[in-house]
Order: structure tokens, then C-alpha cells, then sequence
């Protein structure tokens, strides 16, 4: 099971594995506090595609395109296989720090990780 959750809300039992996605550490947390198992920041976007998209809905599904692009061609894809086969065996929370819970990273790899455990990529319909 993959959720998503924000950096800033409570963590709980039920997160299991939580997996920093974000490419910089939260601003004003200790790692105590935000209780990150693992950071994953080689699954992050590059600091370019961060910047271009800016947390702008408008760029969104753009956003989406170069985001997957660029873990196709980064070797992310294969990393987050390794995460669809862990979920299938024990919980995992991306953590996240965007303010914004509808356009953000671990969305899109959160969906990224639903397709390769059901073998359906997007597209593929």
C-alpha cells in the first residue's frame, strides 16, 4: 500500500516506511520530528523542473510529462518498481513537503508506483 502524506501532519503507526521524496530537506524540521526512514532524493525532480513548475496548477500537466520523462530516463523508474514489489509486502508513506496535496511530486510517483503494481502504465488504456 503507498500513501502520501505532508511532511508537517502527525505521523502514525500506519505510515510504515516513510520515504522522504523531496530533493531538500523541510525547512524547519529536525529529523527526530519528521521521523523519515528513508530520503529518497534521487526520486525528487531536478531543481530545473522544480523551478519551471513552481507549484503552478496551471503547469500541472506539464509538470506531470517532464516529471516522468525524467525518471524514465534517470534510472527512477526502476527504483520505484523496488518500491511497488516493498508495497506489496508493508506499508509505505511518500512525505512530501508542497504545500499544495493536488500537484505535487509523490502524486506522480505515487501513481508511478500504482501502475507497475498493476503492470498498467499510463497511456497503455
Amino acid at each position: 500500500m503507498i500513501r502520501m502524506k505532508r511532511v508537517y501532519s502527525e505521523p502514525n503507526k500506519q505510515d510504515g516506511v516513510r520515504i522522504l521524496v523531496d530533493r531538500v530537506w523541510p525547512r524547519g524540521f529536525s529529523k527526530e520530528r519528521a521521523r523519515i526512514d528513508e530520503w529518497r532524493k534521487e526520486l525528487a525532480p531536478s531543481t530545473a523542473l522544480r523551478k519551471w513548475f513552481a507549484h503552478d496548477p496551471a503547469k500541472w500537466a506539464g509538470f506531470q510529462t517532464r516529471y516522468r520523462k525524467e525518471l524514465a530516463e534517470s534510472g527512477g523508474i526502476e527504483r520505484l518498481k523496488e518500491l511497488a514489489n516493498r508495497a506489496r509486502h508493508e506499508a509505505i508513506t511518500l512525505i512530501y513537503s508542497a504545500a499544495d496535496e493536488q500537484h505535487n511530486q509523490a502524486l506522480v510517483l505515487k501513481e508511478v508506483v500504482e501502475e507497475l503494481a498493476s503492470g498498467r502504465r499510463k497511456g497503455d488504456e
